[in-house]
């Protein structure tokens, strides 16, 4: 099956001629899964201490959700909701996702992937000033190492420059800012650090002119790119800029919301007041393809206000609200919700940072050890003072990964410095952490103990 895939798939995220000539060691055929653990075509069963990429958040083989695909798939497989056209199960969570907010959110607008939701919100910001007379605030800010998608405004926002090469990106409408790295900042105090990032938004914003800069987007916790909680008062500090410049504030909960850091919504464990919020990932754990676009009071009232000039809202997928990804949504939200699963994140997740800080704190190559509930992540420095990366040459994180894989854990290396994710389903059990937490210590042991005494100082 190995080489059937090489020889048909293009991979997302993939080096093609690597994996095209079977040099990529990361190849695996994933045959069945159960609970946390999947297994592959050969057999081998390893825990997916990714959920999947973020999304399986309930687990797999949950039969709740497949019975309601099943019955969905028989009663109703597909209806559009275009022209005012819809089905139940698309009104039914779409109730449910406003009432998840506590009525703060308007309409929904249902679509297949985080990407295609970042999409339809950077369309609704453009829209939106628009209508109110403020047609030059197109700009959009993101922050570095932030990701929102690999569509080409999307991925023009998404902080990675990797992500950028060979497109002709970012569009210029873009813009970065800092990302809310306090590792690696100079800033004794963490607050501090915080309103650094604030001062520096607001340069950008005034340096491009506020009254071109639309919105601002960002995850509540940076994922992909590092896995970044935000320090004390960082999104205290963030959002008294955008009032002041009257900036939009889109909350990219594609990876965080569901339980993913302990709150079934993260905006409402960090204090954070958006004006549109984008799920995908977790809304269905996986089961089928499901996105959402959340929109504010301000946003809505525009759409409706805007209709008198333009007409019909012209946006919309031929498969959003599809009828199975619904179905699926509204059975795993009742499983996140019944089993306290948002609670068992934040609890399990503190004991497995917990876990993680304890058996690596010996280990010298490891800089920091950091979360928030079952997102979590290692950094690894080089040995001794003053703080400095390891040589980017040695892909010490990804080495650590595929040794992980060999001890029966699938991590992540993420792309910028030198770091190990883990975002582990949320059923997760204390003796599930401790296995975790076991298999990466031996794990970056094991890598840690290949370096020579040059490349642990930062040689390559």
């Amino acid at each position: 099956m190995e080489q059937r895939d090489r020889d048909s798939l293009l991979h997302p995220f993939t080096r093609a001629d690597d994996f095209a000539a079977g040099r990529v060691p990361g190849q695996r055929i994933v045959q069945s899964a159960s609970g946390i653990r999947v297994t592959d075509a050969h057999g081998r069963s390893v825990i997916d201490g990714m959920s999947g990429m973020y999304c399986v958040n309930v687990g797999y083989g949950r039969q709740a959700i497949v019975d309601a695909i099943a019955e969905q798939a028989s009663e109703l497989p597909y209806y559009h909701i275009f022209a005012g056209a819809s089905h139940p199960k698309a009104i039914l969570l779409a109730e449910k996702l406003i009432a998840l907010t506590g009525g703060r959110m308007k309409r929904v607008f249902f679509g297949l992937s985080g990407s295609d939701a970042n999409e339809t919100q950077i369309k609704l910001v453009w829209y939106y000033h628009n209508v109110i007379g403020k047609p030059h605030k197109k700009k959009i800010i993101a922050r570095q190492r932030g990701y929102h998608g690999a569509t080409t405004m999307t991925a023009s926002l998404t902080g990675l420059p990797n992500y950028h090469s060979g497109f002709d990106l970012p569009f210029a409408l873009a813009k970065h800012t800092l990302a809310p790295d306090a590792f690696w900042a100079p800033e004794a105090d963490p607050r501090a650090f915080s309103q650094r990032c604030a001062d520096e938004l607001e340069r950008l914003i005034l340096e491009e002119g506020p009254d071109t800069v639309g919105a601002f987007i960002a995850e509540p916790v940076v994922g992909s790119g590092g896995i970044l909680p935000p320090p004390p008062g960082y999104w205290e500090a963030i959002q008294a800029v955008l009032r002041k410049y009257d900036v939009l504030l889109i909350a990219d909960e594609v990876i965080t919301a569901f339980g993913r850091v302990g709150h079934m919504l993260a905006v409402d464990g960090y204090g954070i007041e958006a004006d549109l919020i984008t799920l995908a990932k977790g809304l269905s754990s996986g089961y089928a393809p499901l996105s959402a676009s959340l929109v504010g009071p301000k946003v809505w009232q525009a759409l409706q206000d805007g209709a008198r000039t333009h007409g019909f809202f012209a946006h919309g997928y031929t498969y959003s609200a599809h009828p199975l990804g619904a179905a699926a949504a509204l059975a795993n939200i009742r499983i996140i919700e019944e089993e306290g699963l948002c609670e068992n994140a934040a609890e399990v997740g503190d004991y497995l940072l917990r876990q993680l800080r304890e058996r690596l704190a010996t280990n010298p190559l490891v800089g920091d050890v950091r979360g928030a509930g079952l997102l979590q992540a290692v950094e690894f420095v080089a040995e001794g003072p003053p703080r400095r990366r390891l040589d980017a040459s040695l892909k010490f994180s990804a080495q650590v990964a595929s040794l992980a894989m060999e001890e029966g854990l699938l991590a992540r290396p993420l792309p910028v410095n030198d770091i190990v994710g883990i975002s582990p389903p949320l059923m997760l059990t204390r003796s599930d952490a401790d296995q975790i937490a076991e298999m990466l210590q031996r794990a970056i042991a094991r890598a840690s103990a290949m370096l020579s005494t040059d490349q642990r100082m930062g040689a390559a």
